[in-house]
């Protein structure tokens, strides 16, 4: 044996370090060693921070000063809506707030991120191995975990306490022990790169061109996270430091398929300004060369994430959708409550029934998050009126179930999963309700060809999302757009099917059961 540790990391990105970063801080004392594979940190499918995961940053981790001098600012999500390739651009439906976001959020380069977080980790006192493979991990629960790796070419090998599994999708615990499980019900692939070159939203010229656009906006355009949908795909568009832009498609393979080229690259971009909001950012837009990347398969969980000696944090979790940004948030609950488990562990109190809520309610967390928000949404993504409602309603449940409790008292609430309890039964039930009808309701309109049909000549700008009363405007707006297009639905049910070319019939199934 080379040392003994207390606690071994394996993954020193943003969840492992963060949960050696939280560790040190409730137990100095602790000897932690974090083993990272890479010597440089490689760049992950987003980039955005949601509210929570913001408030854990800030509130939490205490990373204000550096978010504030070295990440962006994000100013909320911004979704547009084309029906045709040739539409103007002040035609497509923009919808999005008009003011700044009342609470922080970033556009973060994650390389940049992680790096930092690992210097503090390793400032807080813990010991690096970088860049290492680890070559063994050797469980043994209460008497101890070996772990051996190759660091600089040499052969090391160190004992612990408790083995943090922080490799992300590499989810090395839960290939090891049978745990790991594919989302075979969430069939969606990505493919993203950054690009140089990028049009402005808010530029002088676009002034000129589109007043109207211009003016009707309180805040900026740049700055927010701007989306691009279209049915069975979405494309996000996050502007980074130093000018250039991170774009991507998320897409789900039964209802779409990326256009053939020549390369990933090629193909994203053609289709990018295959839109026409795409066309106006990316016309003159180059890609970077060499930072062009692609996953298939996006969602998975593991149905077990600790046990005595053993945990899992953030990706080495689970992942479910890049979708509002949910995947800083699921780092932030499981780094901290692995923290505050571990630092317990250490000082001598009996974790077992921690560990025991942490296995029964991630999959809990995982499941209601994915039905409640994901299951088969992007049937109707491309739909204005009804992505339009989603958005309004799933923003505001957000805020009522997770932001409101986050910044009221984050160290409370980040020891409880989400949807956690009676509460979150009932919050799960009405929004995986409301999810469903919007989903019956796009099938029908795809099978009657009124799909996207009112995706232009309208711009909704609302006042933003705040966590109190406030709410109530946001939520009735949400469900009068959503009852809108059940009286709309009531109409297509006597409307006889739209005739179906060829090409799109076998592509797309337009003529699949439709749910009243």
């Amino acid at each position: 044996m080379d040392s003994e540790y207390d606690v071994v990391i394996i993954g020193g990105a943003f969840s492992g370090a963060a949960t050696a970063l939280m560790l040190k801080r409730k137990r100095p004392e602790a000897r932690v060693l974090i083993i990272e594979k890479m010597a440089e940190f490689d760049r992950k499918v987003g980039e955005s921070t949601t509210e929570v995961s913001s408030c854990y940053m800030t509130k939490i981790l205490g990373l204000t000063h550096y978010l504030g001098h070295h990440q962006l600012a994000k100013q909320g999500l911004r979704l547009w809506f084309s029906n045709r390739p040739d539409q103007s651009f002040d035609d497509c439906v923009e919808v999005g707030s008009c003011y700044q976001s009342r609470l922080p959020g970033f556009q973060v380069d994650r390389a940049k991120l992680d790096s930092h977080m690992l210097d503090l980790a390793v400032k807080a006192g813990c010991d690096l191995w970088r860049p290492a493979k680890v070559t063994k991990c050797e469980l043994n629960k209460a008497n101890g975990q070996i772990i051996n790796a190759v660091v600089d070419l040499t052969e090391r090998s160190t004992s612990c306490r408790w083995v943090v599994d922080a490799t992300g999708r590499a989810t090395m615990l839960a290939r090891k022990l049978g745990h790991l499980r594919p989302n075979n019900e969430h069939p969606i692939n990505a493919v993203w790169a950054r690009f140089s070159g990028a049009k402005q939203w808010d530029s002088y010229e676009w002034r000129e061109r589109f007043p109207d656009y211009a003016n009707q906006c309180r805040t900026s355009r740049e700055w927010a996270t701007n989306q691009l949908f279209g049915r069975g795909w979405w494309v996000w568009i996050i502007p980074l430091q130093g000018g250039d832009v991170s774009a991507g498609i998320v897409y789900d393979n039964r209802i779409f398929k990326l256009p053939e080229g020549a390369s990933l690259g090629q193909r994203l971009h053609a289709h990018i300004l295959s839109n026409p909001v795409g066309r106006e950012i990316f016309g003159a837009a180059r890609i970077i060369e060499g930072d062009v990347h692609a996953l298939s398969m996006l969602p998975y969980h593991a149905e077990k994430v600790c046990d005595q000696g053993w945990a899992a944090v953030g990706d080495a979790t689970g992942f479910i959708d890049p979708l509002y940004s949910p995947g800083l948030d699921f780092c932030s609950y499981t780094s901290y409550y692995v923290a505050d488990l571990l630092a317990r562990s250490l000082a001598g109190e009996d974790v077992a029934d921690r560990i025991r809520y942490y296995n029964q309610q991630y999959p809990i967390t995982y499941r209601y998050w994915f039905e409640s928000l994901y299951k088969d949404k992007y049937y109707y993504m491309g739909d204005a009126d009804l992505m339009s409602a989603a958005l309004l309603l799933d923003v505001s449940g957000y805020y009522i179930g997770l932001v409101r409790a986050a910044y009221r008292d984050p160290e409370r609430e980040f020891l409880n999963l989400p949807f956690n309890g009676l509460g979150g039964r009932i919050a799960r039930a009405a929004m995986t309700f409301y999810n469903r009808r919007l989903v019956a309701l796009a099938k029908r309109r795809w099978a009657t060809g009124y799909y996207g049909r009112r995706n232009a000549g309208w711009r909704e700008l609302y006042d933003g999302f705040v966590p109190d009363a406030r709410l109530r405007k946001q939520i009735w707006h949400g469900l009068r757009r959503w009852w809108k297009c059940e009286l709309i639905n009531l109409r297509l049910m006597m409307a006889a099917p739209a005739a179906v070319p060829a090409s799109e019939a076998s592509a797309t199934a337009r003529t699949e059961t439709v749910q009243a």
